[in-house]
């Protein structure tokens, strides 16, 4: 079996400011396979967490932080499981078209089980949940948190 593939956002919150994901290609292989990418290709460094809800989610991903935006690729084919939305688990925003998702991810704060089979879910928080509890909330909050930068290994 492959190694496990994980994800990491340092936000730059003081020290060890990282978050690391284990990425599910077991659950949604196309949508790892366009974050990989998307890391790989630096578009997620730098970019803000945009939409913080405290007791939901936070949402990042969009390269204008506006919440508008994704990358210059094809938007996913949807890849909904059965993998619950609850506290760090790690899912692809959309529009109200399913085969919408882009760029955009949220990772859950706590139980938002509505989401369950509507949304692809394609990670785990493993550590460093406390910088996503960190994040300045808002919509759009007034200083954003940030990925300083983002890495998969």
């Amino acid at each position: 079996m492959a190694d496990t593939l994980t994800l990491t956002l340092d936000t730059g919150n003081g020290e060890g400011g990282d978050v690391v994901i284990k990425l599910r290609p077991d659950l949604a292989p196309g949508h790892v396979a366009r974050i990989t990418e998307l890391v790989n290709e630096g578009f997620y460094d730098g970019v803000k967490f945009h939409r913080v809800i405290p007791g939901f989610m936070a949402q990042g991903g969009c390269p204008n932080g506006t919440g508008m935006g994704g990358s210059d690729k094809p938007d996913l084919k949807a890849e909904f499981n059965a993998e619950p939305h609850v506290r760090g688990v790690c899912s692809m925003a959309r529009t109200s078209v399913p085969d919408s998702a882009n760029s955009q991810f949220f990772i859950c704060f706590d139980d938002a089980r509505f989401l369950d089979n509507q949304y692809t879910v394609w990670g785990q928080v493993e550590s460093g949940m406390e910088h996503v509890d960190a994040l300045p909330k808002g919509e759009p909050p007034r200083e954003p948190g940030k990925i300083v930068k983002a890495t998969v290994s």
